[in-house]
This record gives C-alpha cells, structure tokens and sequence, in this order.
C-alpha cells in the first residue's frame, strides 16, 4: 500500500506526507479523532466559517515543517534523515492532547495542560510503534541538543504559529491575520544550533508579530466568543458539581468518567484508564451534553446549557482594569431583580482576566542574523518597536434577558 499520500488542502492546496510512519500516525485513532475538535472552538458563534479542526491544523504544521527543512538544509545545516523524521512527527503531534473545544475546557474537566497530555499520548503511541518516536519526543521535551529543532515546535516563530495564524485568518475572513508564512520560512537559518532569521526577513517578523497581536484581539479573544466560552465553561462546572454530588446526568460514557471524578493532574499521569478515556472525548460529547442537559431538571443547568447551544449569549463588558465590588454587587443585585434566583448568580454573574502579548523578551528572542555573522534580538533591531508588554482586559458576564425570556 502506497502510505506517501496527498491532501487537497484549502490553504497550501496539495500537501503531502513524506514517510510512512506519519500516515501512520495520522491513520491512528487518537490523531483521527482531532477531526471532531475544532482548531477555534466556539468562534464560529462569531465567524461562521471558523469550523476548522486541529487535524486541519496539524496537516498544515507539518507542511510547513518540511519547508522549513528543506530550506535550512539548503543554507548548509545539516539535518539527518532521523531527525528530519523525528521534527516531523512532532509538529503533527504537538496539539494531540487537546481536548473538547480546545483551549476552552482545558482546565475544567481535569486540570492538566494539553502539553502534558500531547507528551502521554506520544509516549503511549511510542509504545505502540516500536520506540520510533524516541527521538520524537526528546525534541518535543527539549531535551536534544540541537536546540532549533525544538524552537520549529516551540517558539516564537515555530511552524505551530505559522500554520493557526494563517489557517484562523482564511477561514474566519479576517485578513488582518495573514501573513507572508512563505517569505519567513525562506528568511530562516540555523547559527550555533539556534533558530535565526536572516537580516532581510526583519520587516516580515514584524507584519507577523502585528497579525498576531491584532489576531489576538479580534478573533481569539473576541468578547463574544469570549462570553460564549465563559459560558460553556460554567455550563460543565454546574455539571461537574451534580455529578460529584451524585447527581445523574445523561452524557457519554467517556465524558461520565472525568465528571465523576475529581481528577488531579498527577491521577491523570498514573491512572491507564484516564487517556484512554480521553481519548475518546471531543466537541461531539460536549454537544450532546448541551441537548440533553437543556432538558435537565437542574433549572440552573438546564438554563446555562440552553443559552449556550442556542446562542443567547450573556452581555459582556470589557475594561481596562478590575471590576470594583461595588459594581459586580450592583449587577447581581440587578440580575436578581429580572428573576434569577440567588443561588444561580455565581454561576451566571462572573468576571475574569484575559491577557496577551505578541512578543516575549522574557523567553527565547526572536534572533536576527546579520552578513557580517553578528545575530542580535530582534527587540534590539526594529523600527517600528514592539509591543513587548502584556495587554489585559477584565471582562464581566451576565444575562441580557429577563428570566424565561429566553424560550
């Protein structure tokens, strides 16, 4: 059977999968199953058309990594065809861990990164194959010395970014987030086994950085997804709490097994079962737990899940600072006036923080190579100047409606 497949891809167009091993991999069913996590969770509420998935995603990051290799090999940096393998299979499995909704529910129904549980999934898949993903996974734990392999999963200009910043911008419609991925990877260079990017590519780091930023803003942390994923946060933590109460609640098996159990990140790492359950979750679980929960005798839950698979979206505010607690006490005050019972406004009256920056100086630097050999940070070279600091927004959530307008 020939394994060096083709896909038609919407952004790149045809792609291919140079090795055996990666269609594999890709054939696996805990890779197939990032065909049911969508890459943006719930910014289609926003954008229609932003129902790509994380296998989408990964494609494309692999995609990309063989370009990068291609031209750094070009420049004179020798990387073998073991390891050229091993980034490979990396960058394809870099998000596997995720879980339902992405980066909504990370930490909801278990409180353990998607990293960590990418790691297990890989050292589980080791198992399976052999020991091939040895070197696999010492590039992904950054533990091999040539540092710019893992700098091409994980850094500030790793093929992760390339591929999500240009694959969310075409299919949510934003153009603001395109950016000239061809160009950079072309600009890239290997100097003392770090990542570089030649001196002519500096305008084209900081149309990235901008397209980031600017990303960041209007897509990912969009206040209306933002509300919407807030939401569908709540709606799990209120079944969350009736399950562990012993409350019985219609949902998958899979889904039963992580609300049932208060789960630490370390039972999580020691219990067989728990990957092989989550192995099994996706956005389709959590939609079928919407539909049912809807019809729950739990009103609060029921109201919660409602609102969220229907979209009626609570009302947002966005500021600059935190919220003062006289006003958080007037809005509940106010939400109690429209008949919402006081026990529910925890669940239905929250803030929180969101918080990004385009550009770190606190970890790996972008680095700039120049003729004359000399590599300098990039926060040292540009013109324009980098918005280096963190930005942060404080956001408060609370139904727009009176109680029971809603059906």
């Amino acid at each position: 059977m020939n394994k060096r497949k083709i896909f038609n891809d919407p952004v790149y167009g045809f792609v291919s999968v140079p090795h055996e091993l990666l269609f594999d991999l890709i054939e696996h069913p805990y890779f197939q199953r990032l065909r049911r996590i969508k890459q943006v969770s719930l910014t289609h509420y926003v954008y229609p058309g932003a129902l790509h998935t994380r296998f989408h995603h990964a494609l494309g990051a692999l995609h990309l990594m063989g370009q990068a290799i291609d031209v750094l090999r070009s420049k004179g940096t020798e990387i073998s065809e073991e390891e050229a393998l091993a980034v490979s299979i990396a960058i394809l499995l870099h998000d596997i861990g995720h879980g339902p909704f992405s980066h909504t529910l990370e930490h909801t129904l278990i409180n353990i990164s998607h990293e960590e549980i990418s790691l297990q999934f890989m050292q589980e898949l080791n198992r399976e194959f052999n020991g091939e993903l040895d070197l696999t996974i010492r590039i992904f734990k950054n533990e091999y010395p040539r540092k710019f392999l893992h700098q091409l999963i994980s850094g500030q200009l790793d093929m992760d970014r390339m591929d999500y910043l240009n694959r969310d911008s075409y299919f949510t419609g934003v153009s603001e987030g395109v950016i000239g991925f061809d160009r950079i990877i072309k600009m890239l260079a290997v100097k003392d086994d770090e990542l570089v990017v030649e001196e002519k590519g500096i305008y084209s780091i900081e149309k990235f950085l901008i397209a980031r930023r600017l990303m960041y803003w209007q897509v990912y942390l969009h206040k209306t997804v933002l509300a919407a994923e807030q939401m569908l946060v709540k709606t799990l933590l209120r079944a969350k709490e009736l399950a562990m109460s012993g409350h019985p609640l219609d949902v998958t098996r899979s889904l039963a097994w992580f609300l049932y159990r208060d789960l630490t990140p370390e039972d999580f790492r020691e219990n067989g079962e728990a990957l092989f359950h989550y192995s099994r979750l996706d956005d389709y679980d959590i939609f079928v737990a919407l539909k049912n929960f809807s019809e729950q005798e739990d009103q609060l839950l029921s109201f919660l899940a409602d609102s969220t698979l229907h979209r009626r979206l609570f009302r947002i505010e966005l500021q600059n600072e935190d919220f003062k607690e006289s006003y958080l006490s007037e809005k509940r005050a106010e939400i109690q006036q429209k008949g919402y019972p006081e026990e529910w406004l925890d669940y239905i009256v929250f803030h929180g923080v969101e918080a990004n920056h385009a550009y770190s100086t606190s970890r790996d630097e972008i680095k700039i190579l120049y003729k004359s050999g000399e590599v300098v940070p990039m926060s040292q070279v540009t013109d324009f100047g980098l918005q280096t600091r963190q930005f942060v927004k404080y956001y408060l959530c609370y139904p727009k409606r009176k109680y029971g307008a809603n059906k």
